[in-house]
């Protein structure tokens, strides 16, 4: 099958449905499933959350703010939406990101050992208007032992993802039940943001 993803270069002379302002592979996976076109757009933002802002209003802003900064990549005249997305993991009142290094990840795994958490996700689309749209899952974790930490992180998976851990990849095995959206905790929610794309009349089947 042909590739349907791109680098954005001269965004003006290609025909695709929307830009992507993340690096998230997920991501672009989830939407080739979905069989949506897009050029990428790399985005640089300030993830940092603001005082006393909740996960819910900070996945929303920081989903906002991306697809805002690729949009500001782009022509003025360009049609197609650019699509920011951000997803937190919530646990006892903490908010969890991506971890910072090894440590960090094995303490946040030991905060979800056996225990239910949120994975928020926020999708935007910034064009001619601006929407935004949000999924909250619950996820439970069995107990993990510091040594099944460990070895995880040795696994390489861990990086660079909200909580510390992939659903979809080797974490797959801590989880006992999972109630929501198991695209949303990967990091897009496909029926949120399906709607949302044809708010913005692009066609999906």
């Amino acid at each position: 099958m042909e590739s349907r993803v791109r680098q954005a270069g001269n965004a003006g002379d290609r025909q695709v449905d929307i830009y992507l302002a993340s690096q998230s592979p997920r991501r672009r996976e989830l939407l080739q499933q979905m069989g949506v076109s897009f050029e990428l757009l790399p985005v640089d933002v300030n993830e940092s959350r603001l005082t006393d802002e909740s996960p819910e209003a900070c996945v929303q802003r920081l989903a906002l703010e991306k697809a805002r900064a690729g949009r500001a990549m782009l022509p003025t005249d360009t049609s197609q939406p650019v699509m920011g997305a951000d997803t937190l993991v919530v646990t006892a009142g903490t908010v969890l990101g991506k971890p910072d290094n090894r440590e960090d990840a094995i303490g946040i795994l030991q905060l979800l050992s056996g225990s239910t958490h949120r994975v928020i996700t926020a999708v935007a689309l910034a064009g001619e208007h601006e929407a935004v749209c949000m999924n909250t899952s619950h996820v439970t974790f069995r107990t993990l032992t510091r040594r099944e930490c460990e070895a995880y992180w040795d696994t390489g998976e861990p990086r660079d993802k909200a909580g510390a851990y992939a659903v979809q990849g080797r974490a797959a095995m801590f989880i006992t039940r999972l109630e929501g959206s198991y695209s949303g905790v990967m990091g897009l929610p496909l029926h949120e943001t399906a709607e949302l794309l044809k708010e913005f009349g692009i066609r999906l089947l």
